[in-house]
């Protein structure tokens, strides 16, 4: 299995509201769910340039296990963020 990072961005017009309880216990189920977190706001940081507020939309990313891209896209179904129209970006993450 490979390892997918899930990133949901906050680009949907209104917003994204759901039940984030429900798919998070739907995914625990497949037993393709590794953790995930919300995120707060934060700072965008380049050494000899000054701070700035984070640039990416991010708000949230869920961690999973999946045999292939195509696969990790199916875990996608009832995340609230997606549904609403927001954009979600899958990334593999490296062997470790």
């Amino acid at each position: 299995m490979n390892e997918y990072i899930i990133l949901m961005l906050d680009d949907a017009p209104g917003g994204a509201n759901g039940d984030w309880d429900g798919y998070i216990a739907r995914l625990r189920q497949t037993g393709q769910f590794d953790g995930g977190s919300s995120i707060g706001s934060g700072l965008r940081l380049k050494k000899g340039q000054p701070e700035q507020a984070a640039g990416l939309s991010v708000t949230g990313f869920i961690r999973v296990r999946a045999a292939s891209m195509a696969d990790a896209k199916l875990l996608l179904a009832g995340n609230p963020d997606y549904e609403a129209g927001c954009s979600v970006e899958i990334r593999e993450l490296p062997p470790g």
